[in-house]
């Protein structure tokens, strides 16, 4: 039996096709991708008055998530001092083309399905961590040498 993944089961071809489209736009995507989702799930945790059924809603609930997570708006937070809105379409007009792709604000949705962020973290997301220098200095074979002589001499004189 083969192991079929929560995105595998979730996005179709065409489905990977159109959010390709969607994330190749340079401007925050989370707003596309919670209307490609499911919407609200049955066991989403909104205290509502009994009756109000919600499921599959895609409207955005206006968490704020998003613009929280966006790192434009992190190191400009003049740009968020615009609006007091804190939705997905706020976080559009806010950022625009500034949009730096990274799809924090897709992560931090509560609505957009778990598939969507499995496939951008699998295949669109590039990790790049910067090395310091003091890392870069020390990562070399002549120090792994050092090391292996001083724990030589420690070992002399720790058994002594």
């Amino acid at each position: 039996m083969e192991y079929i993944t929560r995105k595998e089961e979730f996005l179709t071809p065409q489905k990977i096709n159109v959010l390709n489209s969607i994330l190749d736009i340079k401007e925050p995507p989370v707003a596309r991708c919670r209307l490609l989702s499911t919407g609200i799930e049955p066991y989403h945790r909104l205290y509502l008055p009994d009756g109000l059924g919600i499921d599959g809603d895609r409207a955005c609930i206006g968490c704020g998530n998003c613009v929280d997570s966006c790192p434009v708006l992190r190191r400009e937070p003049d740009r968020r001092a615009r609006t007091v809105q804190r939705t997905s379409f706020a976080l559009e007009a806010i950022v625009a083309e500034d949009c730096e792709q990274c799809y924090a604000c897709v992560m931090a949705c509560p609505q957009v399905d778990t598939g969507i962020k499995d496939y951008i973290v699998e295949d669109r997301v590039v990790e790049v961590i910067p090395q310091s220098k003091k890392a870069r200095a020390l990562d070399n074979y002549f120090m792994m040498l050092v090391a292996v002589i001083l724990g030589i001499i420690i070992g002399v004189f720790v058994t002594w």
